[in-house]
């Protein structure tokens, strides 16, 4: 006979999880977000978009840096942001 496909408990969390954190990335495309690197560094800028991997398109940038020498910040226009690198996301609120 035909069995049923199921899941193992933590495919399905992780397969839940991801749904649920690309929505919310999704209701976050076009707004100022505040990303915080798997590295010493944290991001702000607006989300243009992303994909299935939430690497990540961002326009009107900052980026913070941690350094021997102290904090360093970068302005650019516009990167692609590797989605395996983001640890957290926040809406920034100003």
């Amino acid at each position: 006979g035909q069995g049923l496909l199921v899941s193992s408990p933590p495919q399905l969390f992780f397969s839940i999880f991801l749904f649920l954190f690309t929505e919310l990335v999704d209701k976050c495309i076009g707004s100022r977000i505040h990303i915080v690197m798997k590295s010493d560094k944290e991001i702000v800028g607006t989300l243009l978009g992303f994909d299935d991997f939430v690497n990540m398109v961002l326009e009107d940038v900052t980026e913070f840096e941690i350094t021997p020498e102290g904090r360093r910040i970068t302005k650019l226009d516009q990167i692609l942001l590797n989605g395996n690198n983001i640890t957290m996301l926040y809406l920034y609120m100003v």
